[in-house]
């Protein structure tokens, strides 16, 4: 039977029907370690019992507005968010995508404001910013790229991790209002930014009155143990956009500003139809509330850590192990072969992960990962590992 979907996914064979904290069951029954949580979204896990009951009794209450009225819990949402960043105003939108569309919306309106007639943000090869057309133009993969230009104009992508590229691209591009990065790139591979890096980004930047802006998408509310990756480093950006994670499994974007970002956008600017509806904001505070009643940034440490020391103590001199990296519980395995082929045997283990950049095992299980959960992780996924590498020699 032909599938009435878009054929844009290369879909594994299996359909879940229900979950149960970090534990999902297919339609036949079978019980699976969930070390994706959705790509990083469900950090709850499954079912949440806090989650679900915010949820449900707002479906009792109003699903949706609009943001021509005000919305209560999209005011205490916000709050919320300030509360963490120390940023100033918070633009809801309904994903990742969403949100990174804004951050280049409210870097070009700052560049014309100042009367730069092409205003330029740098971005970073390997990064991930989206597939609408102007978060492609940002993200550093030719493959998502091919066969969508023209694309936007206005970026210059420069070699990650490295400030004098970032200066030599501003030397020949004058026109350059702000820096893009995520400072843990999560498709590009689980590749952290170095301290000093960032720190150096930020003085360019105040040194040029640039914007620096940070896509805390998918490493962003509490996935490697504080509630922003960036966190592990004393800067603050002038642009944070958030998603994921942020509503537990409801779609749900922001775009948070603050510094030379503040007050740029003004009404009329910038607008969402569902973006911050009174149903995902519930959501939203339920995951806050959650993560700071169940101490769920320090589990994501504890945990995180305990989980990288496992791969690292059973892996890490293995022939064709590059790299173990990451933070918290956003870790990545690089091998130095593709090894897309371990999703399949992984979940024919019970187990669910994901390669990205095809060589990199990627790593996202949810927040309330209990030890004992991380090391049946380690007891299904090293010895598949293992036996890849044998086979592949």
């Amino acid at each position: 039977m032909t599938s009435p979907l878009a054929n844009t996914y290369a879909r594994l064979p299996v359909g879940f029907t229900h979950g149960k904290g970090v534990w999902l069951f297919d339609t036949e029954g079978k019980c699976y370690l969930d070390a994706l949580a959705g790509i990083g979204v469900s950090c709850l896990g499954h079912a949440h019992p806090g989650l679900v009951h915010a949820i449900s009794k707002q479906a009792e209450k109003v699903i949706h507005t609009s943001n021509i009225y005000d919305v209560p819990l999209q005011t205490k949402l916000a709050q919320r968010i300030i509360d963490i960043t120390g940023l100033d105003e918070v633009l809801f939108s309904n994903s990742g995508a969403e949100a990174n569309e804004g951050a280049i919306k409210i870097a070009r309106l700052y560049g014309h404001k100042k009367g730069n007639d092409l205003p330029t943000i740098i971005t970073m090869e390997s990064s991930w910013a989206g597939r609408t057309l102007g978060t492609l133009a940002a993200t550093g993969s030719e493959k998502a790229r091919q066969g969508f230009g023209p694309l936007p104009q206005g970026f210059i992508q420069v070699k990650y991790n490295d400030i004098d590229a970032v200066k030599t691209a501003a030397a020949k591009e004058p026109r350059v209002v702000a820096v893009l990065l995520e400072v843990l790139q999560g498709e590009g591979g689980i590749r952290p930014t170095d301290a000093q890096y960032l720190k150096d980004l930020r003085a360019l930047c105040d040194q040029n009155e640039w914007l620096l802006m940070i896509d805390e998408v998918q490493s962003g509310i509490g996935r490697t143990g504080k509630w922003l990756a960036h966190h592990w480093v004393d800067v603050k950006p002038d642009v944070i956009t958030l998603a994921k994670g942020l509503a537990g499994g409801v779609p749900i974007g922001a775009m948070v500003a603050g510094g030379r970002a503040k007050g740029v956008f003004t009404p009329g600017t910038h607008g969402t139809t569902f973006g911050g509806g009174p149903l995902v904001c519930a959501a939203g505070l339920a995951v806050f509330d959650a993560i700071e009643k169940e101490g769920l940034l320090e589990n994501a440490r504890v945990v995180g850590d305990h989980l990288k020391s496992k791969l690292v103590h059973a892996l890490g001199d293995l022939v064709g192990v590059k790299d173990i990296r990451g933070r918290g519980l956003m870790l990545g395995i690089e091998l130095d072969r593709p090894c897309g082929i371990l999703v399949q045997q992984a979940l024919e283990a019970g187990l669910l992960i994901n390669v990205t950049r095809d060589t990199v095992i990627r790593l996202l299980p949810p927040l309330i990962l209990s030890i004992a959960e991380a090391d049946q992780i380690i007891d299904r996924l090293v010895p598949l590992i293992k036996q890849f590498l044998d086979r592949s020699k």
